[in-house]
């Protein structure tokens, strides 16, 4: 099994209202929920079949993945992890090391400037001009990337993985 291809991919909650109140449960602004369900149909017309989504409990997180999953024919099997929400890139790679074997595709809903650093940190190569157009973008709200490795979940480290696909929905 140490030889199988295994793919992350990462989405950034979409855009999020400011407000006065606790931070966790900002919701997402009227731009966030518009790009939500286009980051949907993005992954909708990606081909990956994912298998576990791991999603922050964060309002905006939940919000986002509530409308991005909508345009998916089937809706993964989703767990709610209070561990995303400001989880450190290291911290999202100890969260990887502890992914079942039997999922092949994972997708995470999380927050900068984790997501990107963990993008950042896996993508030891890219296709393309994938990984200069990322980290130019900065990550912004509601993009996705797309990561693939082989082995098991526990080897996931810095430089470990392949960039594939990199998407956000103004870039």
């Amino acid at each position: 099994m140490s030889e199988t291809t295994r793919t992350i991919t990462l989405l950034r909650h979409g855009k999020a209202e400011w407000n006065d109140g606790e931070d966790h449960e900002r919701p997402l602004a009227e731009r966030g929920r518009k790009d939500a369900p286009a980051a949907g149909r993005w992954l909708a017309g990606s081909g990956l079949l994912t298998d576990l989504v791991l999603c922050s409990t964060a309002a905006r997180c939940r919000e986002t993945w509530k409308l991005a999953a909508a345009e998916l024919a089937q809706r993964p099997r989703t767990v709610y992890e209070d561990r995303l929400y400001e989880a450190s890139a290291g911290e999202l790679v100890a969260l990887l090391n502890e992914v079942d074997d039997e999922v092949a595709h994972l997708l995470v809903v999380g927050h900068n400037p984790g997501v990107h650093a963990l993008a950042d940190a896996l993508a030891g190569e890219a296709e393309g001009d994938l990984l200069p157009r990322m980290n130019r973008s900065g990550f912004p709200t509601s993009a996705i990337a797309v990561l693939s490795f082989t082995g098991s979940w526990k080897g996931v480290e810095h430089g470990a993985a392949r960039l594939s696909g990199f998407w956000a929905p103004h870039a």
